[in-house]
């Protein structure tokens, strides 16, 4: 059974006090937002070039408001989210933000409609320093700006048609039941998220089994319902694409980001040329589990179980700043001044949205939400999360507010770097039993973030497909997509479960359409960036001029900033490389 909130102590809760002491001052600050949505300069729905700047500091000021106000509101509710309070809260600065999205939806076609001349000027204008990378995709972007009734059109548009990652959230951290799981001594105990992932470690296959066939069950019995949703998401995706004048969602998804497709192509074609070695991975596994065959349920369990990560929260995190100090002195400092400063909230309770993340705003410090249990798996997403955070404080304290949200394609490699300078550190001084289960954990780690989610991209681009052809999507006909991609990455290595090709109805992440594909070139950057931190100490100055950048430049050259460009082959060869010699290691040892 889960615990409840008021069970947990106070330095196990992230303190939310610096975004507000109380929500008397979040109402009044959402009355602040609303008198100045009703300004002159917005109501008149026009200006001239001069008058732009006041524009755009005044906007600038709303949304800065308004992110504080919805961080903190979405913030409550996933602490519970049952509780009908924060589902009001989070419902009402929703209706804010598209208050505030109609409101102002006439500043950037106003914008764009002035010469390309007079928006070189801007930019180029040391009063527009803060909104320079803003007007440069405003003229990168020109063609792809609607008129202002267009823009103000899409808005309200999109106030009804982005609540499908809402519905799928509701029914997944509210509604899903799992019921209760008998374990092999009696003990009956409640299913969750958070169990699953750790039953699926647990030594006895059959608790695996059991867990992963009854963890399905909601899923599959609910899967017309889940294709039907996530089928809207991607119509609304596709349908955003077109009424912006790209080809596809997939295009439109990838400029908007200043990604260019040869960053794409070059991870599909680097996955698709090593699916082999995953393949042997997966038969060392089998071998080393001494198992005949090999299931999902398998492949998250320790090969040497006694000698895993089972470490409580204090001993983790302390791990984590050891394995960390060669990002800095002042980096480890930052570390424990987070967990001593409410930034992070611990403990899996009651209809707490399950899973970990990095959140925050520019006028707080950044928040971290664990679910955590004594596995390696957590100790690792100490790591991670903590990576994010310490991408957003540095950004922040860096680069005026204007430029300090750094973009999705860089979001996932801050928080990679941290995972593998932890399992390098691990490996420095291990046992040989736990040097097994660590090149096994680096592996599935390439297994997760690089195979996996580049095979979730593979997933995601053929359902957007499906829908631009004007063809159907059902639960079956994505459900036999999802189980075609699986024998064509894991081939005969892995028994594919019926309830396997019901994954797809599973992953969050499909509600952010092509977003998963980051996770697979962040690892592909981390593994560059970490063999440079590891081999030259002098390297650190560079990553943290990345990691203070935030979107102050496009993210491939800020990424360059850390001697890493995704648009050559080489990065991708570099990981591939690891990966390949990491699974050497770890069958030389067995052996």
């Amino acid at each position: 059974m889960a615990l409840l909130r008021t069970e947990v102590p106070i330095e196990r809760k992230w303190d939310l006090t610096e975004l507000f002491e109380n929500e008397s001052d979040l109402e009044l600050m959402c009355d602040e937002i609303k008198k100045a949505l009703k300004t002159p300069e917005f109501q008149k729905k026009k200006f001239t070039s001069g008058e732009t700047l006041k524009i755009l500091k005044l906007n600038s000021d709303i949304m800065r408001k308004l992110e504080r106000v919805a961080v903190y509101a979405f913030l409550r509710r996933d602490e519970d989210t049952s509780d009908p309070k924060y589902q009001a809260l989070s419902q009402k600065v929703e209706a804010l933000e598209v208050e505030f999205s109609v409101a102002t939806s006439f500043i950037t076609p106003m914008i764009s409609s002035f010469s390309k001349k007079e928006l070189i000027k801007m930019r180029d204008d040391p009063n527009y320093a803060d909104f320079s990378v803003y007007l440069s995709d405003i003229i990168l972007f020109k063609y792809h700006i609607l008129s202002k009734d267009g823009e103000a059109l899409l808005s309200l548009v999109q106030s009804f048609t982005t609540g499908y990652h809402h519905a799928f959230s509701m029914f997944d951290n509210a509604d899903i039941e799992f019921g209760n799981i008998t374990l092999p001594d009696g003990q009956e105990i409640e299913l969750s998220h958070g169990l699953f992932s750790l039953l699926l470690q647990n030594n006895d296959r059959e608790v695996r089994k059991k867990a992963f066939l009854q963890y399905y069950v909601p899923f599959v019995s609910h899967k017309n319902t889940l294709a039907a949703i996530y089928t809207g998401s991607v119509k609304k995706d596709c349908t955003m694409a077109k009424i912006r004048k790209y080809k596809s969602a997939l295009d439109y998804a990838l400029a908007s980001r200043h990604i260019k497709p040869i960053v794409y192509s070059n991870l599909l074609d680097s996955v698709k040329k090593n699916a082999v070695v995953l393949r042997k991975y997966n038969e060392y596994r089998k071998k080393a589990l001494g198992l005949d065959e090999l299931h999902m349920y398998d492949m998250y369990v320790p090969i040497v179980n006694e000698t895993s990560l089972n470490l409580d929260y204090e001993s983790a995190y302390k791990l984590v700043v050891e394995a960390l100090s060669p990002l800095g002195e002042n980096y480890c400092e930052l570390l424990i001044k987070a967990k001593a400063s409410g930034w992070i909230d611990v403990e899996e309770t009651k209809n707490k949205r399950s899973g970990a993340y990095s959140s925050g705003c520019y006028d707080a410090h950044p928040v971290v939400l664990l679910n955590y249990q004594p596995t390696t798996h957590d100790v690792f997403t100490i790591a991670h999360e903590m990576g994010h955070a310490m991408h957003s404080y540095f950004s922040n304290n860096n680069v005026c507010y204007e430029k300090a949200s750094y973009p999705i394609f860089l979001a996932e490699i801050a928080s990679t770097v941290n995972e593998v300078l932890l399992i390098k550190h691990l490996l420095k001084n291990s046992t040989a039993d736990l040097k097994k289960n660590l090149l096994s954990y680096y592996l599935d780690m390439f297994r997760n973030t690089l195979f996996r989610q580049t095979m979730f991209a593979e997933f995601e681009l053929f359902a957007h497909t499906e829908v631009e052809c004007d063809r159907p999507l059902t639960a079956d006909i994505l459900t036999d997509k999802y189980n075609s991609l699986y024998e064509e990455y894991y081939g005969d290595s892995l028994v594919r479960d019926t309830e396997l090709g019901y994954e797809w109805s599973r992953i969050p992440h499909f509600y952010s359409a092509f977003y998963v594909y980051q996770y697979a070139t962040g690892l592909t950057a981390a593994v560059n960036i970490v063999n440079k931190i590891l081999s030259d100490s002098s390297f650190t100055a560079k990553y943290l001029k990345f990691l203070s950048s935030g979107d102050s430049h496009p993210p491939i050259e800020t990424l360059k900033m850390a001697d890493v460009d995704l648009t050559k082959p080489q990065p991708f060869k570099v990981c591939m490389k690891e990966f390949k010699d990491t699974l050497t290691e770890l069958v030389n040892l067995y052996e």
